[in-house]
């Protein structure tokens, strides 16, 4: 059974929260984190990347930027960039990218649900980036951004949502740089909250699609304050963590594709060679880079042309949802035993692009500092669904979620 919690958010005032809405701290580097700040003392960029307002030398992972960042976000406090609402509160963030919305449940879920499984997992996570959110939440005593999270798609639970939202206006409405509409209604009325928890009681899983490191963060600071408290009661809002749940059937996964440095000390003709022992190479003959129609097909940019790779059925095993994934292939059959790359989350020979970047991107990069791409055909939800639900991991890089939600719209307090 699914537990949703409503909590009072610290949220911007409505004037300023185009300025303040910024896209998730792991979604760039410092310079362009610096470059999308720029001029902008409002961008929340200055909290879930505070180095920006540091000297360069300053590593990322310097107590000086929690401490930063602490500054930063209590300041907006103290400004009145940011008001907290009076009573505990569910919202609807709804986003909508090139005439595709999708909408979710904005609230509180509890760490124990995490710890129990009864909220799914598909990846492994980096014990430094999860060191780096631990100290981040702890020292601001606060979740600075929601964890993407989805349900099982439940009609009654649509209908309930699509109801509030033509019955009331939106408290926020603004497009975002990248073109995406931010809409979020504020849900205050004892009883619809009472019936959202109450069609939540039907959900026995939840799943995350996007956030391990801040949702396995938020878990061990819950953790860690139990320990401080050993009186604590469960109902205390660090026994919570931030969380943005969607329908799965609403949800959006593009393409992640793999860029490589070099071919492993093969030539051009016996890389080509080598793979045709388990995929069938074809030159595309068409005018734009080869994008994938279907899953076990990859496109592959080598030299100024592009091919089709077709995965022989006798590669694949159908029976595994781990294997029978397309990077799962990929990696086991090529770019491990034949480019080399044994770990994809550790080896600097590799990089990957989210789709939203387009396929032109794999092109620039192997024309400038790689040497071959692959265009892949993206991982579905259902996938990813029943990868968590066998308590299996995914590889990494598997999923693209587009849009991305906004950080600093909501704050929740750990006290």
């Amino acid at each position: 059974m699914a537990i949703i919690k409503p909590f009072a958010a610290f949220r911007p005032v409505s004037t300023i929260v185009s300025q303040v809405a910024a896209l998730p701290y792991d979604v760039m580097d410092r310079q362009e984190a610096k470059e999308m700040a720029k001029n902008n003392i409002h961008s929340f960029l200055h909290v879930d990347k505070a180095e920006i307002d540091l000297p360069d030398d300053v590593h990322p992972y310097d107590e000086q930027v929690y401490q930063k960042a602490r500054e930063n976000l209590y300041k907006m406090m103290e400004e009145g960039v940011y008001q907290q609402d009076q009573t505990p509160s569910l919202y609807l963030y709804r986003l909508t990218m090139a005439g595709r919305a999708q909408i979710g449940i904005v609230g509180c879920l509890p760490i124990d649900a995490y710890l129990q499984n009864d909220i799914k997992k598909h990846e492994l996570t980096r014990a430094d980036k999860e060191q780096d959110r631990i100290r981040h939440v702890d020292t601001c005593n606060a979740h600075t951004g929601p964890i993407f999270l989805t349900y099982p798609q439940q009609h009654s639970l649509d209908q309930l949502i699509e109801e509030y939202v033509e019955k009331n206006d939106p408290v926020y409405d603004f497009t975002s740089s990248d073109q995406v509409q931010h809409e979020v209604w504020h849900i205050f009325d004892p009883k619809v909250i009472q019936l959202i928890q109450k069609n939540f009681q039907n959900i026995p899983t939840l799943y995350i699609a996007d956030g391990h490191h801040r949702a396995a963060s938020a878990v061990k600071v819950g953790q860690q304050r139990r320990k401080e408290n050993p009186n604590y009661t469960g109902e205390e809002e660090f026994n919570f963590f931030l969380g943005v749940l969607f329908p799965h059937n609403q949800l959006q996964i593009l393409d992640y594709n793999r860029v490589v440095k070099d071919l492993n000390g093969w030539t051009k003709e016996e890389f080509l060679l080598a793979i045709q022992s388990s995929f069938i190479v074809s030159p595309w003959t068409g005018c734009e880079p080869y994008r994938p129609t279907k899953p076990h097909i990859f496109g592959m940019y080598l030299d100024n042309q592009w091919y089709v790779l077709e995965a022989k059925d006798t590669i694949i095993n159908f029976s595994d949802p781990v294997a029978r994934l397309d990077v799962s292939i990929l990696q086991k059959y090529l770019l491990h035993p034949i480019l080399g790359i044994q770990d994809p989350r550790t080896d600097e020979r590799i990089d990957f692009i989210g789709g939203i970047r387009g396929l032109k991107e794999l092109e620039k990069r192997v024309n400038n500092d790689m040497i071959v791409a692959f265009s892949m055909y993206p991982t579905t939800i259902e996938e990813l669904m029943e990868v968590a639900d066998q308590d299996k991991l995914m590889p990494p890089k598997s999923t693209w979620f587009e849009p991305k939600l906004r950080s600093g719209i909501f704050i929740h307090t750990l006290d």
